[in-house]
């Protein structure tokens, strides 16, 4: 493991045991979540060099071949259309993503994995895989499917906003 993100400073490094139970889990999850991201950032970077967000918008893409109107992959990734457009864009520009006409409406378009997109994207994901298998081997398979259960309690337990 990398001696910077292991000794880095997290949400986590701020509790103490006056804090509540509740902080005190959020926080963990949050530097989890931090950590675990901090490393595929990195690994798609150095051998894909594509960033995380990009990575994300093609995933969503390959979960609809039919393709995705702007609209819905915003609401889909939690971002503004925006910070959609621009990613769109450059990946239009590479060859991976085409715009497409949306049947009856003239004006909406829809967004969809080109062949060479989806090719692409499958390779990175295979390794994505790969590297969420490696971080979560320091713990035990019993324990990482009893997490599982418990966060899919957790999950459900949650207002929705």
């Amino acid at each position: 493991m990398n001696d910077t993100i292991a000794t880095a400073i997290d949400p986590e490094t701020r509790v103490t045991h006056h804090d509540h139970e509740a902080l005190r889990l959020w926080l963990r999850l949050l530097a989890c979540t931090m950590l675990v991201e901090r490393h595929i950032k990195a690994r798609l970077r150095a051998r894909f060099r594509v960033s995380l967000p990009r990575f994300d918008l093609m995933a969503q893409l390959e979960r609809a071949p039919e393709g995705l109107r702007m609209s819905e992959l915003s609401r889909r990734l939690m971002v503004s259309g925006g910070n959609v457009t621009g990613h769109v864009d450059q990946l239009v520009a590479e060859g991976f993503v085409e715009r497409r006409d949306v049947p009856g409406d003239r004006r909406a378009s829809a967004v969809a994995l080109t062949p060479r997109g989806r090719e692409a994207f499958l390779a990175m994901a295979r390794e994505h895989e790969a590297w969420i298998v490696e971080l979560t081997a320091g713990l035990p398979a019993g324990d990482r499917a009893k997490l599982h259960q418990l966060l899919g309690r957790f999950k459900q337990s949650l207002p929705m906003p």
